[in-house]
């Protein structure tokens, strides 16, 4: 591919093919992963069981990232970063995300299970509310850094 050619992107709440919900329960790479999430929130929240509201999406939201952060920690994890999207300094798109959130797990099985787990169920209606989609990119240390004499801070955050 070269450096101009076009990248589709889709915002989504959810895995949008089989190939996504089946890679979800797959064993993944080994060791830590960390997820890059994309938010982009709703001018206003929209609940699924029609609720009255008078939240915007990103408030929706913070519901519930109050609550997933100590579940990423129960499931071995952390949020690393999370901020607000300013600034677009290289390449282009026709609307930026609106947030940026980092959260290390162990390994795809812990995103696995806490992602299906009936409390993420019951807290994942604020998400649902809030977001109008976004990208959630898994990602690993580079091999490079990986074999990096002195890594020990890195992998272990």
């Amino acid at each position: 591919m070269n450096a101009t050619a076009a990248v589709q992107v889709r915002n989504a709440l959810y895995p949008v093919s089989e190939a996504q919900k089946k890679g979800m329960f797959e064993a993944g790479p080994e060791g830590p992963i960390v997820m890059v999430n994309l938010l982009k929130f709703r001018d206003r929240a929209v609940y699924e069981d029609g609720r009255p509201c008078d939240l915007t999406g990103r408030e929706a939201y913070a519901l519930y990232g109050a609550e997933v952060g100590p579940m990423i920690t129960a499931y071995g994890g952390r949020v690393l970063f999370v901020g607000d999207v300013t600034w677009l300094a290289i390449g282009e798109v026709d609307r930026l995300w609106d947030e940026v959130a980092l959260a290390q797990y162990p390994d795809r099985a812990a995103l696995a299970a806490m992602s299906t787990s009936a409390e993420w169920r019951a807290i994942s209606v604020h998400r649902a509310a809030g977001l109008e989609g976004q990208l959630n990119i898994e990602t690993v240390l580079p091999a490079w850094l990986r074999t990096a004499q002195d890594t020990s801070a890195i992998k272990a955050g």
